[in-house]
């Protein structure tokens, strides 16, 4: 799974595999082998020998940051998952039955697969968007003709940039 994590203006994109009571964390081209086991008041992270007593309130299905406190620190974490990021604003322009691809972070675009007027098929790539380092696919949530595209190979982009328009 993938996630961007924000906290304060840091901003960073995991990638998590979840194997049972082990995880496999990817953050900023760095690899944590983690051991997570619940306990009474939230849950106990092995690292390398270290332990971590974590409690986590919040979940991001809320839209609000999570807060982990880890020992006596406390971090409010903001988690963005891209894909639901994209589905969701990608449902909600379909109602005045045109779908418009966002951005879902701040990065660069680094092709663009379509020229308006193209026909375009449910799933089919439209722009291709670099951001830390790793390149995201932008896919048209349904099928119609591109009408609008409003970035080229190079453009910088912010989260929430109307990239194209599917009608």
């Amino acid at each position: 799974m993938r996630l961007t994590a924000a906290i304060a203006d840091y901003q960073r994109e995991v990638e998590l595999r979840d194997s049972g009571e082990s995880v496999s964390a990817e953050v900023a081209d760095k690899h944590y082998e983690l051991e997570v086991r619940e306990s009474a008041d939230g849950y106990l992270i092995v690292s390398d020998g270290k332990i971590f007593d974590c409690r986590v309130e919040g979940g991001p299905e809320s839209g609000q940051p999570v807060v982990v406190t880890v020992g006596t620190q406390s971090y409010a974490i903001t988690l963005t998952d891209p894909k639901r990021l994209r589905g969701a604003a990608s449902m909600a322009a379909q109602a005045d039955k045109a779908a418009r691809i966002v951005a879902p972070m701040p990065g660069k675009v680094v092709r663009v697969l379509l020229e308006v007027g193209d026909q375009v098929e449910v799933g089919a790539g439209v722009v291709v968007v670099e951001a830390m380092k790793m390149q995201n696919e932008m896919k048209s949530p349904m099928a119609g003709t591109l009408v609008t595209l409003n970035v080229l190979a190079g453009t910088t982009v912010n989260a929430g940039d109307v990239l194209a328009v599917i009608e």
